[in-house]
C-alpha cells in the first residue's frame, strides 16, 4: 500500500471493492473535486495462489484450476496452459482438434466481450436494457458450449493431445444458426449504444492511450489495438489452426474509451466470421492424440502464449521429471492492463464520473490478476 498523497486540495477517496462496478478490488483516487490525479489498483483480493496449486498437480489435473482465472474465457485461459504442457511433454495435436480449439476459443471471445459491453453499457448510467440483451444472447453461446462438453462455462474441454470429444451430429449447422442470430444482433447494439449521442459522451476523448504510451506501458489485446498498434498472438504466432482461418486484426486510432469499445465489437464479427468458417470447412480427422495419464516430463523449459479475450497470456512453466510441473509463472493480461489503468490518470484528464467508464474500457477480471 502506498503512503497516503498528502497536500492541502487532494483527497484521498476509496472506490471500492464494494462498489457495484469495481468488482473484487479496491481502487483509490486522490481527487480535487471532481479531478483524478492519481489512481492506485488495490489489487489482491482474491488471490488464491493458481500458480502454486499447478505445482501440487498432475498436468492432466491442473487444467480445472487454470480455467477459474476467467471464467468468461475459459476456452482461451484453458488453452495457454494445455499447449505449456503438450510442448513440455513434446505431443503433437491433430488438426482437426486444432480447428476445434479455435471455435471454441472464438465462442469463448464473443462471450466475453458480450459481457464485456453489458458492463460499459452498465457504467454509462443509460443503458440498463443493453446488458440485458448481453446476457441473453450470450445464452447462444452457451448452449453451445453446453450440447458439445457439458458445460456452459468451466468447460475443461482441452486436454493434452486435443479434446474430449468429437462433434455431436448437426453440431456444424448449430454453431452456424448461432453465427448468423448473433450477427443480426449486432445490428441492434450497434445503433442502441455505440452510436448513442449520450454513449459516445461519456465514452469520446476520454482517457486517451497513445499508441507510444500503450506500448511503453505494456498495454495487451483491445487496450493495445484501441490505441492503433496491431499486435495480436492468433496472427503472429499463429497456434491452433489460426493459420489456417481468414480473419483481421482490429485496431482503432482514436485511442480512447469508445476506440477499445469498438475494437471488442468488430472482434465479435471477426469471430462470427470465424465461427461460419469453422463450421463449412473443418477438416476430418482424429480429435485427439493418445496420451498416458502418467506422463511424465524431461527436465526443461517452455513458455506458450495465446490471445485471450483480454490480450496476450503466457504460462512460462518449468518441469523436471515427474508428473506435475515443477514451477509455473503466469502473464495476466488484466494484470498488465491494470498497470495501464493506473497510470491514466497521468496522461489525461480524468473526472471521477469517468472511472466507470474507463475502468471497463480495460474489461478487468480480477480473478485474472490476482491468480
Amino acid at each position: 500500500m502506498t503512503k497516503p498523497f498528502i497536500e492541502p486540495d487532494i483527497m484521498r477517496v476509496s472506490w471500492g471493492p464494494q462498489h457495484p462496478m469495481s468488482g473484487q478490488t479496491r481502487i483509490l483516487l486522490d481527487v480535487d473535486g471532481e479531478k483524478v490525479h492519481r489512481i492506485i489498483a488495490d489489487l489482491g483480493f482474491t488471490h488464491r495462489g493458481i500458480e502454486k496449486i499447478l505445482e501440487n498437480r498432475t498436468f492432466l489435473k491442473g487444467i480445472i484450476p487454470m480455467e477459474r482465472m476467467v471464467l468468461a474465457d475459459t476456452p482461451n485461459i484453458g488453452l495457454g496452459y494445455v499447449t505449456a504442457v503438450e510442448e513440455a511433454l513434446g505431443i503433437e495435436v491433430p488438426e482437426r482438434a486444432n480447428w476445434i480449439r479455435s471455435l471454441l476459443c472464438e465462442m469463448a471471445r464473443i462471450n466475453s466481450h458480450l459481457y464485456a459491453f453489458g458492463l460499459q453499457a452498465e457504467s454509462t448510467g443509460y443503458f440498463p436494457a443493453v446488458f440485458i440483451w448481453t446476457t441473453v444472447d450470450r445464452a447462444v453461446i452457451l448452449d453451445l458450449f453446453e450440447e458439445l462438453t457439458g458445460a456452459r462455462w468451466s468447460l475443461n474441454f482441452f486436454v493434452p493431445g486435443g479434446v474430449q470429444k468429437d462433434f455431436p451430429e448437426g453440431f456444424e449447422e448449430k454453431v452456424a444458426s448461432g453465427a448468423q442470430y448473433l450477427r443480426r444482433r449486432f445490428e441492434d447494439y450497434w445503433e442502441a449504444m455505440v452510436e448513442n449521442a449520450i454513449f459516445e459522451m461519456r465514452c469520446n476523448g476520454v482517457a486517451v492511450l497513445k499508441p507510444g504510451d500503450a506500448i511503453r506501458l505494456g498495454a495487451t489485446g483491445p487496450v493495445l489495438r484501441g490505441s492503433g498498434v496491431a499486435m495480436d498472438v492468433r496472427r503472429d504466432e499463429p497456434y491452433a489452426a489460426y493459420a489456417d482461418l481468414d480473419f483481421e486484426v482490429i485496431t482503432e486510432s482514436a485511442c480512447d474509451v469508445m476506440a477499445r469499445t469498438k475494437v471488442r465489437f468488430r472482434e465479435i464479427g471477426q469471430a462470427l466470421n470465424m465461427m461460419e468458417q469453422i463450421a463449412s470447412e473443418i477438416p476430418g480427422g482424429p480429435i485427439k492424440t493418445r496420451v498416458s495419464l502418467f506422463a511424465r516430463s524431461k527436465a526443461g523449459e517452455v513458455l506458450s502464449r495465446v490471445e485471450t479475450s483480454r490480450g496476450e497470456l503466457g504460462v512460462h512453466m518449468f518441469t523436471d521429471v515427474g508428473m506435475n510441473p515443477y514451477r509455473v509463472k503466469i502473464s495476466s493480461p488484466t494484470l498488465r492492463n491494470m498497470y495501464v489503468f493506473e497510470r491514466l490518470a497521468e496522461l489525461d484528464e480524468i473526472l471521477v464520473a469517468d472511472i466507470p467508464v474507463v475502468i471497463n474500457s480495460i474489461d478487468p477480471w480480477y480473478l485474472d490478476s490476482d491468480r
